[in-house]
């Protein structure tokens, strides 16, 4: 299951975000969310858990929690949405 996770502060890494999640369970991959022209977070980010009894409990378990100072927020991700195919909003 893939797993949303805001309000990170801003110094988290991918390894800090996968520490948090390891206790629940099966951590598959964790990503903090960059900009990609600055390389600094952008306050997000989504972890895979493997078995989704483990990811269920996780978000029971972190979705309020403080991590680094912040509260965070874990919710279960919603699929991606795909890009409208008729070009930019403004023609």
């Amino acid at each position: 299951m893939r797993i949303y996770v805001g309000n990170l502060a801003q110094n988290v890494s991918d390894e800090d975000l996968k520490s948090a999640f390891t206790p629940h369970g099966d951590v598959a991959s964790a990503e903090v969310i960059t900009d990609r022209y600055t390389g600094l977070s952008r306050g997000f980010g989504f972890v895979e858990m493997r078995d989704n009894s483990q990811a269920e409990a996780a978000i029971r378990g972190l979705d309020g929690s403080t991590l680094q100072g912040q509260n965070i927020k874990v919710n279960q991700a919603r699929p991606r949405r795909e890009h409208s195919d008729r070009g930019p909003r403004w023609q």
